[in-house]
């Protein structure tokens, strides 16, 4: 029995009429969809990791559900430094928050616990988790000693030796420590950096997807060297998980590169 599922993050979708960066990013989450449909049509559901809207407006959101309406599996959906929980549950619905009051949610299915959690906290553009949400998340590792867990959020908590280190989760010791709690996380899972990277932090897996607005590009350890925005990709993350392996992909669905037909003979 394999688990597969879709994140997609950083969306930073405007009303209707308006850009975001120079960017289109309606007709880039339309992309988004169509690749699901033509290529990711049988995963187990799709996970949206925050950044949903650019300014936290209730007509980005209706647009937001609008466009995912066309996905032929189930959206789950957590929140980002870019998003408005209010605003965003008055469109949604306040059954999208959890007891914490934050937008956090479990998904257990195939063999699996899915935690996802809310890391944004109103005029702050780094990661929060409330000590609320740290014990929520401590209780529902507990829960799950007899499976393995991956964990969604939009923050990384890992430095990545780039310019974005000053917005990640700046406080991530309680964090750590909840994670530590549990034999099997087999992935941490964040967008917010604009960019594809992984890492091994404290023995836990940390990655980070692209996302569907501009991609940047980074110097190491020179946090004050200019970053460039740039156009595309395109990215989402494909997740898929055995009881043995946990495999995360990447799929680049605008690459602006032409198809190469070659033949063997």
């Amino acid at each position: 029995m394999t688990l597969k599922f879709v994140i997609m993050s950083d969306l930073h979708l405007v009303p209707e009429g308006a850009l975001s960066v120079t960017l289109d990013t309606a007709a880039r989450l339309e992309q988004a969809v169509d690749a699901v449909l033509a290529r990711h049509a049988d995963a187990d559901f799709c996970i949206l990791a925050g950044d949903l809207a650019d300014r936290g407006e209730a007509a980005a959101y209706e647009r937001l559900k609008t466009i995912i309406a066309r996905l032929p599996i189930p959206a789950h959906i957590t929140l980002g430094n870019h998003d408005d929980r209010p605003t965003f549950l008055s469109v949604f619905g306040d059954d999208f928050a959890a007891e914490t009051g934050h937008v956090d949610k479990v998904i257990d299915t195939k063999g699996y616990r899915i935690i996802m959690l809310d890391s944004s906290e109103p005029g702050r553009v780094d990661g929060v988790l409330e000590q609320a949400q740290i014990d929520w998340l401590t209780a529902r590792l507990a829960e799950a000693m007899d499976r393995p867990v991956i964990v969604v959020l939009h923050h990384n908590a890992n430095a990545l030796h780039i310019h974005s280190d000053r917005i990640r989760m700046l406080e991530p010791d309680a964090f750590i420590a909840a994670l530590k709690t549990h034999p099997d996380i087999r992935q941490v899972i964040a967008g917010h950096v604009h960019l594809t990277s992984t890492a091994t932090w404290h023995g836990l897996p940390f990655t980070t997807l692209a996302g569907g607005h501009y991609s940047v590009d980074f110097s190491v350890d020179r946090p004050d060297a200019p970053m460039r925005r740039i156009s595309g990709p395109g990215q989402m993350a494909v997740v898929v998980g055995t009881p043995d392996r946990t495999t995360v992909l990447f799929d680049d669905f605008i690459d602006g590169n032409a198809d190469i037909f070659w033949s063997r003979d």
